[in-house]
């Protein structure tokens, strides 16, 4: 099948863009999207999900105010025909101008949840390395992804009142991904003795200054090794200064007593021309992900077959310890940096399951 993607000069296998080289359902391409202000106020997330090997796309917009209520609104459809275009049912996504500028929205619907919002890069994407991983012959993993860090504008609405953006008040954060993901969509059945890790870490930072930003992507298992890693500081378009590698990364979280999530930290992080770079964190807001869809929350997961046409909304308490327990997961915090004199501004994504004894834990 012909899709507006064909007519571009940029095909790179002997077929059309109707589907991916591969079969498996797992393969996903995702965006994920960021804004907020800096104070901790206000904390918007969305994304979009395409499954061409699920026949579906997904999207989702959770939008947390005052660290007391986060409004949800998920929705998904089948893909087909429909399949050149990031749309589900009021959501839509738009490239206005490739890697500089997007355009991230939620029409008006019955959920009470509506936005529109333009994101400006202030500093080129980083491209991560590819992240690879095969287990007993068949391969788990093989993803490549980009981040960019910018300024948004544009407007939220939520139960009838409209939220202006900014651009002096508010940053923004994006990535875009593409491959075999693991953990995408339902949980695999039969999985075998040794597929669930003892322990394991994962935190994913985007962070921005006036001057400079980074990013890093880390896993470790339970001892501490490092089982991934990719990281880079980036520089303001303009600047001419190319981008600096990251080896590698020392880190000091702390978290609540009541929740694996990180109250403070510190991070030290190793870079390819022999300097340290130390940066600390103090969090301002968190936006719960897992109602969104990630891992699944009241019967919406990324991935999962709704029907031609499913939405619907969900709203959080954020002041009941019971809803903040259920639906804490995978949360993107956002946090104040300091690093020296410098102050910026940016997001951590931090889980740590099972055994971790360096912060205390010894089981699930």
């Amino acid at each position: 099948m012909l899709t507006k993607y064909d007519e571009f000069v940029c095909h790179q296998i002997v077929s059309t863009f109707d589907h991916v080289e591969t079969s498996a359902r797992e393969w996903t391409e995702r965006v994920w999207f960021s804004a907020h202000d800096t104070l901790g106020k206000f904390h918007l997330v969305a994304g979009f999900g395409y499954y061409p090997n699920r026949n579906i796309m997904d999207a989702f917009g959770c939008f947390a105010v005052k660290g007391e209520t986060q409004h949800n609104v998920r929705a998904s459809r089948e893909l087909r025909p429909q399949i050149d275009e990031v749309k589900v049912g009021p959501f839509s996504y738009q490239v206005v101008e490739g890697l500089q500028k997007v355009r991230c929205a939620l029409g008006e619907n019955e959920h009470g949840l509506s936005y529109e919002i333009d994101f400006e890069g202030t500093m080129p994407p980083r491209e991560e390395d590819p992240q690879f991983a095969r287990v007993r012959g068949r391969v788990e993993e093989n993803i490549k992804r980009y981040v960019q860090v910018g300024r948004p504008s544009g407007w939220i609405k939520a139960e009838g009142r409209t939220y202006r953006i900014s651009k002096d008040k508010w940053l923004a954060e994006r990535d875009h991904s593409w491959g075999i993901r693991r953990g995408g969509g339902v949980p695999e059945t039969g999985v075998q003795p040794g597929e669930i890790p003892i322990g394991y870490l994962f935190s994913f930072g985007i962070m921005q200054f006036d001057k400079w930003g980074a990013t890093y992507h880390l896993r470790e298992n339970w001892e501490g090794k490092p089982l991934h890693f990719s990281g880079g500081v980036f520089y303001p378009y303009g600047s001419q200064k190319e981008e600096l590698k990251l080896l590698s990364m020392e880190h000091d979280f702390r978290f609540r007593p009541d929740i694996r999530q990180i109250k403070s930290g510190r991070m030290i992080f190793n870079a390819a021309d022999g300097s340290k770079i130390e940066v600390s964190m103090r969090p301002l807001s968190v936006c719960y992900l897992k109602a969104g869809g990630y891992f699944g929350y009241q019967g919406f997961i990324h991935g999962l077959w709704m029907g031609p046409y499913f939405i619907d909304s969900v709203k959080l308490d954020l002041t009941d310890p019971k809803v903040v327990r259920e639906v804490s997961f995978i949360d993107d915090v956002m946090c104040q940096m300091r690093c020296g004199n410098e102050v910026g501004y940016g997001i951590i994504e931090l889980v740590v399951i099972g055994k971790y004894p360096k912060y205390g834990y010894q089981g699930y």
